[in-house]
């Protein structure tokens, strides 16, 4: 059992603005809303050392919606022990992890849109995040999406997982004016 699936049994999460997959796979994240998704994933770290130095360092979860997926599980969101956390995830069919995302700055969600694969939760303070509900970590918008200035795919494909991060200027075929970057969403 991982260190997120052990917290997970106790419905808490780490005090930390991260995505926790339930393999054991967590990446620091950061709200932006010039992402598609309304976060970018940046590093990954290790959950289990973060813990070694601070096994208290996690707050308890309330689940505030729910999108029922039927045979493939459910969709939460709700908010932390402190007012200004919220959280989404995805939860099999028995109710396991497996993915979760905590913001600390963005308020509880309280709504879940739903709409094929894509979901978007909306918070209390108006913070509005979209994923993909079986890849919560590439953009919602088919894992890609263009550059604001030219063509280039963003972010170029990183096998097997294609994080949010700005493409490299060689990456863009408008290296020499383009400032890289998502297109902001409509």
């Amino acid at each position: 059992m991982t260190a997120i699936e052990r917290l997970w049994e106790d419905f808490q999460l780490p005090i930390r603005d991260a995505l926790h997959r339930a393999d054991g796979r967590s990446y620091d994240i950061n709200l932006d809303s010039d992402a598609p998704s309304g976060f970018r994933v940046l590093a990954p770290f290790d959950l289990d050392e973060m813990l070694d130095r601070d096994p208290s360092w996690a707050t308890s979860v309330d689940g505030l919606v729910a999108a029922d997926l039927g045979s493939k599980g459910l969709l939460w969101g709700g908010e932390g022990s402190y007012g200004s956390e919220g959280f989404i995830a995805r939860l099999t069919v028995d109710r396991a992890l497996t993915w979760a995302i905590l913001f600390t700055e963005s308020n509880p969600f309280d709504r879940i849109q739903l709409s094929g694969n894509t979901a978007t939760f909306g918070s209390t303070s108006g913070v509005e995040i979209t994923v993909d509900i079986d890849d919560p970590g590439t953009s919602a918008y088919g894992g890609t999406t263009n550059c604001r200035r030219c063509p280039a795919p963003w972010p170029p494909p990183r096998p097997p997982l294609r994080l949010l991060f700005e493409h490299a200027p060689d990456a863009c075929s408008a290296a020499a004016r383009c400032r890289g970057g998502p297109m902001r969403r409509p």
